[in-house]
């Protein structure tokens, strides 16, 4: 693979005589033997390109095996294909086949920035997705989850500036820094691969600072690490899909048997599930002696609980949902109708609309249809499964553009809202309706800018808990302290850590969020007299138990309001930072007053040592280190726990 520097020695090429120059709609006939021969000479490059400008939201898995799927189909589909004679031109990454695989070299790779590029927008519903939109089919791996290596905060941080570049602009990024071309010839790869507007994502890419670390482990997709999947949810589909294989067999045997069927036969819990007759409906005191406090103990509430029209109306599109029907659900929550009978919660009107809430005893249902009959009716789901008194405390029944209303449980006695990055300020009172719904709450998760962070907090029989949207029907619940002892924000302490880290909150939304904890694991004081920095770690936790993510923070003394702190180290379905793996280390670079770099690290309490190897060497005994170091260099660290076992920095 040509490295960043090459072009810069590369003698330009006269373009003086117009005689010489090809005609714009020129094309060069690329044999597949000589695809073939530029894919596998130069696959390790092409499968970077891929991964780099393909969307981030699919998560490193899915980048991963999607990068080596577009490669692998990047050959012509018949015996020759072809490419701009001007792109042709361009000299590809050097090799050992030199410009025998020149022209091979810039059909596959335009091959593959147009599957790339055309993963790029969202699927839209009734749309036909594109072959490159869908989940690979080759190469899968099955039972295992692949990533490349994780790299320091430097790579973190230009992983960050890429994914907010359009997938055009990432695309003109990686031309230049990666392959090295010019901006005439990353303009001409990118007209050629379908991109709408070259010249702004050149302009767009210009924006982030070039930097020698595309060349890095953190993005390769031909070195990978390797993690099991959730074996407990696959333990689950299992079974269930052994039940579900049993009852069709023994369907086709009652249903095939010799004789007519029977037509008085009928699904009596499918039509359980449409009558409104039957709904489910708990006594408005039956969670002061229920044994379970959740949403089974909820009370019907709202002023059309006995409109027997709109309830027949919400359960049949619940049951066959038609095109006109906006659907959403929290990952890997099903839209299928209810079992049976289900419970209703609430059925009133909120901001224009008619909403009806129902719950199934696993998913939360919310129905809403527009009271002028102009917009488009809603249908919107959530799993619940596994609730408790703390995180069943209430559900959005409306959402804007700017603002959310919430339904709380009969059991909170009052409820406020609170700034999280004004941890000093006291919470201002939140006034609720006889029927529950609150007025409503700025959806923090939704601006432009972090400025504020409206939480709300909710007392229960057992204390106030902190709630937070985060763009789904349920909210988010807010705690603080050590994973074995994680709890309601009570301290200033508590709220000081929230407010530093608020501000992360947004990378969680639409992820099934069951909860978010925040640990200040270490402190450890800067060199040259720089002050006390803390160290935290932020987890949150999902409805469906797989997808947890992480993420480690470095907060340096900071004399502003809420300064939030900085992203150090991710991981995702990692048990690090939680009850069953409460150790945690992570590391970053800091440059003092002085203008020195130090690598600081900082591990918690478990640590009695830390050590720090390759591009920077040092240790130190205790559970923090502070080495010298130079401006983007690399370490692996690495720490030893107080019973001798050794344990990797979060990755």
């Amino acid at each position: 693979m040509r490295r960043p520097q090459d072009v810069l020695s590369r003698p330009s090429k006269p373009t003086d005589d117009p005689a010489a120059a090809p005609p714009a709609d020129a094309t060069v006939a690329v044999g597949v033997e000589q695809a073939e021969a530029a894919l596998v000479e130069h696959y390790p490059g092409l499968v970077r390109l891929a991964y780099l400008v393909l969307p981030p939201h699919l998560g490193r898995n899915r980048r991963v095996l999607t990068a080596h799927s577009l490669v692998q189909r990047a050959l012509p589909r018949g015996r020759t294909g072809r490419t701009p004679q001007a792109v042709a031109a361009v000299p590809g990454p050097r090799g050992p086949e030199g410009e025998r695989t020149r022209g091979g070299h810039a059909f596959v790779r335009q091959q593959v920035l147009r599957q790339a590029l055309e993963a790029q927008p969202p699927l839209l519903r009734g749309a036909w997705p594109k072959r490159a939109q869908l989940p690979p089919v080759l190469p899968q791996v099955w039972g295992m989850r692949l990533f490349p290596a994780s790299g320091g905060a430097d790579e973190l941080a230009l992983d960050q500036r890429l994914a907010a570049l359009s997938g055009a602009g990432r695309a003109a990024y990686v031309l230049r820094g990666l392959e090295g071309l010019d901006a005439a010839e990353a303009r001409g790869v990118l007209a050629a691969a379908g991109a709408a507007d070259p010249d702004a994502a050149l302009a767009e890419a210009g924006t982030v600072e070039p930097s020698p670390l595309l060349a890095s482990a953190e993005f390769d997709p031909c070195s990978l690490q390797a993690r099991p999947t959730d074996l407990m949810r696959r333990r689950r589909l299992t079974r269930v899909g052994g039940a579900a294989l049993a009852a069709l067999v023994v369907g086709a045997v009652v249903l095939g048997g010799p004789g007519e069927r029977d037509a008085s036969v009928r699904n009596l819990a499918a039509e359980e599930a449409l009558d409104p007759g039957l709904l489910t409906v708990a006594a408005a005191g039956a969670w002061k002696t229920s044994d379970r406090t959740d949403f089974s103990a909820w009370p019907v509430r709202g002023s059309l609980a006995d409109d027997s029209e709109l309830l027949r109306r919400a359960l049949a599109v619940w049951a066959a949902p038609g095109d006109a029907v906006h659907i959403s659900a929290t990952p890997e929550t099903a839209t299928g109708p209810a079992a049976g009978a289900p419970q209703l919660l609430y059925a009133g009107e909120v901001d224009g609309a008619r909403v009806v809430v129902l719950y199934d005893g696993l998913r939360l249902v919310r129905y809403a249809e527009p009271l002028d009959g102009a917009g488009r009716t809603a249908l919107d789901f959530a799993r619940a499964d596994g609730a408790r008194e703390a995180t069943a405390n209430a559900v959005v029944v409306s959402r804007t553009a700017t603002a959310v209303r919430y339904l709380t449980a009969p059991w909170a006695d009052r409820a406020s809202v609170r700034d999280l990055l004004d941890a000093a300020a006291a919470p201002r009172p939140l006034k609720r309706g006889p029927d529950g719904v609150t007025e409503p709450v700025a959806a923090s998760s939704m601006a432009r800018d972090c400025t504020s962070w409206d939480a709300v907090e909710i007392r229960d029989t057992t204390g106030t808990r902190t709630l937070t949207d985060l763009g789904e029907l349920l909210p988010a619940r807010l705690t603080a302290g050590a994973p074995a002892a994680a709890g309601d924000l009570k301290s200033p302490a508590d709220r000081a850590g929230w407010a530093r880290t608020a501000c992360q909150l947004p990378t969680l939304r639409s992820h099934g969020v069951r909860g978010v904890h925040v640990w200040s694991y270490a402190s450890q004081s800067l060199p040259e007299g720089g002050g006390t920095a803390q160290w935290t770690c932020v987890r949150a936790e999902t409805w469906r138990g797989s997808g947890s993510r992480v993420l480690a923070q470095f907060l340096p003394p900071a004399a502003g309001r809420a300064t939030p702190g900085a992203t150090v180290a991710k991981a995702e379905d990692s048990a690090a930072c939680g009850a069953k793996d409460p150790k945690v280390l992570a590391g970053a670079l800091w440059k003092s007053k002085s203008d020195k770099w130090y690598l600081l690290a900082a591990g918690n309490e478990d640590f009695a040592s830390v050590t720090a190897s390759g591009g920077i060497k040092g240790s130190a005994d205790g559970n923090v280190l502070a080495v010298p170091a130079r401006q983007g260099a690399q370490a692996h660290l690495s720490g030893r726990l107080a019973d001798g076992t050794e344990a990797d920095s979060l990755r």
